[in-house]
């Protein structure tokens, strides 16, 4: 069987593409089925890659338009899920979520919804989506620009239920300072599905996967558009919040704060993901005058202690992924001017070495490449 990558490449003026590329004769991709892969670090275990490209790249088996935005692809069974949106035509204003056929690119299904922006959110860089869609079993849930929060049936696309989180919540803000719009990706906890909204006592929400219900709501912190990540702290599971000036830990079954560190910028904003080591060491990097550090978790008898190893502006992630290998963190460094591809001691923040040339990146690990 043939295996191939997908992509999905967002430009401001150009809208949304998807696009596989064949790489090798071998078995399929394992699903990908939320923001980062199966473990939300960007590392797939096995996808098939091809020792070597040639010079003009693998090539191409199918490319199609979508529309505006930037949410990435999940994928499952054969199945590529994304979002995208209208601005223009007689379908204007609305957000899609669709099903695409990873072998030909055709659509499976689409979902539409009207989706209208306030006047005061910031579309200079782009009207969204920004969030990445959610595979939980046989449902996909997927969060719209100004957090319209739908749960589809992953094979056919029909609607199970929705909430607007925006009006329901009385949100005060979506997104950045300067309200571009809600760009975090929720996850899935047991029976629930937890996202960041922010403001007084619903800075973190988790609604129930079967109708949408509140499980909990906790915390004042303000929003931020980095996506949760779930990890284990000395045999006890936490979820890690990248709020808008500090980094939380928060028990995932009811809210509780276990711990927070202060992590400010100078938008209150920030974006990449967080990286967990087995050793206890958490990475989180931003850019806006910023920088990344390194904080040591501990977890006895409930109680989390956390001791800041290392900060420093050398590394400064703007909203690319990082993975970390070893002892070394990879990702592409800038904010606004040129970036490097740098890798960095997680351990010590000793640069180890930089890149010119790819400028900003995404990077995925897989098959030791």
């Amino acid at each position: 069987m043939r295996d191939f990558f997908v992509a999905s490449f967002l430009a401001f003026a150009g809208g949304a593409f998807a696009f596989a590329l064949q790489d090798s004769e071998v078995e399929p991709s394992p699903d990908w089925p939320q923001w980062g892969g199966p473990n939300r670090d960007f590392k797939a275990s096995s996808a098939g890659l091809a020792e070597a490209w040639p010079e003009e790249g693998p090539p191409r088996l199918w490319r199609r338009s979508l529309g505006d935005g930037y949410s990435a692809i999940v994928a499952e069974a054969g199945t590529l899920y994304t979002m995208y949106r209208h601005s223009a035509g007689d379908r204007e204003g609305q957000e899609v979520v669709i099903a695409l056929d990873a072998d030909t690119g055709r659509t499976r299904w689409e979902y539409r919804y009207e989706e209208y922006l306030p006047k005061k959110m910031d579309t200079q860089f782009g009207p969204g989506p920004h969030s990445t869609p959610l595979i939980v079993g046989d449902r996909l849930f997927a969060v719209g620009a100004i957090a319209k929060l739908h749960a589809l049936d992953r094979r056919t696309g029909q609607l199970l239920w929705s909430r607007d989180l925006y009006n329901e919540f009385s949100l005060d803000r979506i997104g950045l300072a300067s309200n571009r719009g809600y760009a975090s990706s929720p996850i899935a906890y047991k029976d629930t599905l937890i996202l960041p909204l922010g403001g007084r006592g619903k800075a973190v929400v988790a609604l129930r996967q079967t109708d949408g219900s509140v499980a909990w709501q906790r915390h004042d912190f303000q929003l931020s558009p980095s996506s949760p990540l779930l990890i284990e702290v000395d045999g006890q599971e936490q979820l890690i919040l990248f709020m808008a000036a500090e980094i939380i830990g928060v028990n995932p079954d009811n809210g509780d704060l276990y711990w927070s560190h202060p992590h400010k910028t100078n938008y209150d904003c920030n974006i990449s993901t967080p990286v967990w080591g087995e050793d206890n060491l958490l990475y989180m990097s931003s850019a806006y005058d910023s920088g990344s550090r390194v904080l040591q978790l501990q977890q006895a008898d409930g109680e989390t202690s956390v001791r800041e190893l290392w900060f420093n502006k050398r590394m400064r992630i703007h909203f690319g992924s990082t993975i970390r290998l070893g002892d070394v963190s990879y990702g592409s460094s800038g904010d606004f001017g040129p970036a490097f591809f740098m890798g960095v001691d997680v351990k010590t923040g000793q640069v180890l070495w930089r890149q010119r040339g790819l400028a900003k990146a995404q990077i995925v690990f897989a098959d030791d490449k």
